[in-house]
């Protein structure tokens, strides 16, 4: 293969093996997903469509999956389908209207409680009757529940699942439950929320997921860092200055501000998102992609960062915000926060890994950006030019590129900083990168070695961050 060219390989299946006993056992019971919170905005706006966009690619061969919508809203199969048409737009369809109305045959919606036995019982009754349909093979089935809700319900509907909804027996299928951020509002809640989940399910069984780590660059950290020799010798405190990872949006809460109230940027970004980002920037190469072995170096990060000081906090709150009526009238929670957060070990003594996160503001965008230090004993007194940065956009307009001081063109010995540019958009034209959501939902069954952020993780993100917007 030349240099200029790339290749584009597709997963043969979306099977894998299940671990039965000491026995590896293939998969091959049909696959139910569970939508619970079906008629909510998260399951509207990002769990459908990105199922439907697994769909349109082969990864939910019709023959073998069903999906099934849960939720307190009283409505029929027709009308939640109605209600998320609209959302289902890919452009990787030959034939998107035909697909469209494919995939939402698939779906079946059952109305029920998320605290009482007879909605889930109907649930469970619902998808045995698709997998005697599929003629499945008792005990071989696959069931992902999905938990698009508050994690204020997430107990009492494990309960429910694990009470009413399991597979019957074990032949290579499996039960699992996937819940997303945040965990709780501090260290008590989230040692609560996840004992009480961990005393229904195994470990193996549960996904808690953090839909930034399926994000295409996020996912390229590692590949960047330690598959490339001059990356190596760079990436240490003798050589960048700071580094920052950056979150903002052009929007406020719009309607939403009930939630957010409750937790807050921290909560919400920096605490989950942009600490994962972090991670994966600081860590150490682990000896292998083993998901423990990443894991455990992550790990290590947390364990290394120092108690934040006061002085290197900055909150705010955007004008307007408690305008929104779902947001109490003198809330003080921060829709703005930059936080410096300093690593004790010997790769980063000694330099600021700046988080910053902002909700209304004049730019949306995520990125990661590596500021190197300056050159010692400049001859070209280049320093009012700016400084080496190596520049990570996660979104949107995925792209990555190095700025750095070159000779401008011409009879004088002059610098100008310019840049060396990877931009998705132009490099890989005709590719479609995938949604984050989608990756995660795939992943749940053909697991990615980060996107599940196992609990002895959890115990060790710097929850001090929590409390930041209490001082």
């Amino acid at each position: 293969m030349g240099s200029g060219e790339w290749c584009l390989q597709k997963r043969d299946s979306f099977k894998s093996e299940t671990l039965v006993g000491n026995e590896t056992v293939p998969e091959i019971g049909c696959l139910s997903i569970i939508v619970l919170g079906a008629s909510g905005d998260l399951a509207k706006k990002k769990t459908f469509p990105a199922l439907f966009h697994l769909y349109c690619q082969g990864f939910l061969p019709p023959i073998e999956v069903h999906i099934f919508g849960y939720a307190r809203t009283k409505i029929s199969d027709d009308e939640l389908r109605n209600r998320i048409r609209g959302y289902l737009v890919s452009e990787r369809s030959a034939s998107p209207s035909k697909d469209v109305s494919k995939f939402l045959q698939l779906i079946k919606y059952v109305s029920g409680s998320y605290d009482a036995a007879e909605g889930f019982q109907m649930l469970d009754k619902e998808i045995s009757k698709h997998e005697t349909s599929k003629n499945s093979l008792e005990g071989s089935s696959r069931r992902l529940f999905y938990l698009a809700l508050p994690p204020s319900v997430y107990p009492s509907v494990c309960r429910m699942i694990r009470r009413y909804c399991m597979k019957k027996s074990n032949l290579g299928g499996w039960t699992r439950i996937v819940v997303e951020k945040p965990f709780g509002r501090d260290l008590g809640s989230a040692e609560e929320l996840s004992s009480q989940i961990g005393e229904l399910f195994d470990e193996p069984q549960i996904y808690r997921i953090d839909h930034y780590l399926g994000k295409e660059l996020v996912q390229n950290l590692l590949v960047l860092r330690f598959a490339n020799r001059f990356f190596l010798p760079l990436w240490n405190r003798d050589n960048i200055d700071n580094v920052q990872i950056v979150f903002r949006e052009d929007f406020g809460t719009e309607g939403r501000g009930g939630y957010f109230d409750e937790y807050g940027i921290i909560r919400d970004i920096i605490q989950n998102h942009l600490l994962q980002v972090l991670c994966l920037v600081a860590m150490e190469k682990p000896v292998s992609l083993k998901p423990e072995r990443i894991r455990d170096e992550k790990v290590k990060v947390l364990q290394s960062v120092l108690p934040i000081k006061d002085e290197e906090v900055v909150l705010g709150q955007y004008e307007g915000y408690r305008d929104d009526p779902t947001v109490p009238d003198h809330s003080n929670t921060p829709t703005f926060a930059t936080v410096i957060l300093r690593i004790h070990n010997e790769r980063w003594e000694g330099v600021p890994f700046i988080l910053k996160a902002g909700k209304a503001l004049n730019s949306r965008k995520a990125e990661i950006r590596v500021q190197f230090k300056d050159v010692p004993g400049d001859i070209f007194k280049c320093k009012k030019q700016g400084r080496n940065e190596f520049v990570i956009r996660l979104q949107p307009s995925e792209a990555m590129y190095m700025k750095l001081m070159v000779k401008q063109p011409g009879l004088e010995m002059s610098t100008v900083q310019s840049e060396l540019d990877l931009s998705y958009r132009q490099r890989y034209q005709g590719v479609t990168i995938p949604e984050a959501y989608e990756r995660l939902i795939l992943d749940t069954y053909d697991p990615c070695p980060f996107l599940s952020l196992k609990y002895y993780c959890l115990q060790c993100l710097p929850l001090q961050l929590v409390g930041l917007d209490k001082r």
